[in-house]
């Protein structure tokens, strides 16, 4: 399991678990209550346990390390010979790409756990959407690991606007990504691929962990396929009409490379909801958060204060309107989702202590009826 990540400082610490017989996984794919996992003799196939928590973000996911054992027989199911494994527990994470879920519980989707760089594809067949680029690149520093740009389709540049897209979108994209390395490549004649080869490769085997997030249509399975040399996974043609691709990846997966780094590759991302998100908007904005340092008002909103550094900013050209408006708009959606987690851990706190109150009611009902019978 050294190529897929695991270290000896990881087996140290698992060494009581293996004492109660249990062994490490990582998790490949996820589908429903199973698990597909790689340990140390192999892929496997295991059930998730019970007595795990049933919220989406603290289920496993692709990326995961997990602990593995033998369920316990059950007496009215008949035993088919062949041993019955259970992932038992869910290891701590050093890293989780995270999203609001569609839930009403409004829960967090664990995109991918244990990852180093969140590699954010974006392709250059168009201009980039900036608006989704510094979305995701907040939940990219959020996360824990690294962001990385990767502009794909460089062939596909009409040559008459290569001035268009060619330097002014890699200005456009490194203002709008401050401090995140942009890696142009083109999958099919191989420019740049060996810069990302090295980036995921890292400077110690087994390499870095990667998680691609994009939207359909961008390249993402093509440099997958180009970074495994094989042709591994399916690829769709993008719509003429609207530039658009479909999903040809249905689940995420987690693949190694025999050049060194680990990928899980994503189906492509439409609505990418913020996931309290606070420090990855202050790394993605760094420009915003250092000038936010001489407003005249510690609790500045940057709207219409007098002092206010930002707007100052705005008004002499040094900081575009357009990165404060989006700072704006994923400031005010993170400030909604805290308030529907806050929301829902005070309603989660209220029925316990109803359920509470009324467990003790019950005691105390039966106790006095056993006083009035003696």
């Amino acid at each position: 399991m050294v190529r897929h990540g695991w270290t000896d400082g990881d087996e140290a610490g698992f060494a009581p678990r293996r004492d109660a017989g249990l062994a490490p996984a990582r998790v490949l794919r996820r589908d429903r209550g199973r698990c597909e996992l790689i340990t140390e003799h192999g892929p496997v196939s295991a059930e998730i346990g019970r007595a795990l928590p049933a919220g989406s973000d603290l289920s496993p996911c692709t990326g995961d390390w997990v602990a593995v054992g033998a369920s316990v027989p059950t007496p009215s199911i008949p035993s088919t010979g062949a041993a019955h494994l259970v992932v038992a527990e869910l290891l701590p994470r050093r890293s989780a790409l995270v999203r609001s879920s569609a839930s009403r519980r409004s829960d967090g989707q664990v995109l991918a756990a244990n990852i180093d760089l969140v590699v954010i594809v974006a392709a250059l067949s168009a201009a980039p959407d900036l608006a989704r680029l510094e979305r995701l690149l907040a939940l990219a520093w959020e996360s824990g690991a690294q962001p990385l740009i990767v502009l794909t389709k460089a062939d596909l540049v009409p040559r008459e606007d290569t001035e268009r897209l060619g330097p002014s979108t890699l200005d456009a994209v490194a203002a709008a990504a401050p401090g995140t390395d942009i890696l142009t490549v083109c999958a099919l004649d191989g420019t740049g691929m060996d810069a990302l080869r090295a980036a995921l490769a890292g400077t110690s085997p087994p390499g870095r962990s990667a998680v691609l997030v994009g939207p359909s249509g961008v390249g993402k399975s093509t440099l997958v396929n180009a970074l495994l040399g094989e042709e591994r996974l399916a690829v769709g043609r993008v719509r003429a009409a609207d530039g658009k691709g479909r999903h040809t990846t249905v689940r995420r997966e987690l693949i190694a490379l025999s050049s060194g780094g680990i990928l899980i590759d994503t189906p492509g991302i439409r609505g990418v909801g913020l996931w309290d998100a606070e420090q990855g908007l202050d790394a993605t904005f760094t420009e915003i958060a250092e000038l936010a340092v001489a407003c005249r008002y510690a609790d500045c909103a940057h709207d219409t204060e007098p002092g206010c550094a930002v707007l100052a900013a705005v008004e002499d050209g040094s900081l575009p309107e357009r990165r404060l408006r989006s700072y704006r708009k994923l400031r005010r959606e993170n400030a909604w989702i805290q308030s529907r987690g806050d929301a829902r851990l005070a309603a989660e706190e209220r029925a316990r202590w109803k359920a509470i109150r009324r467990e003790q009611r019950r005691l105390y009902t039966g106790r006095e009826r056993q006083g009035r019978q003696r």
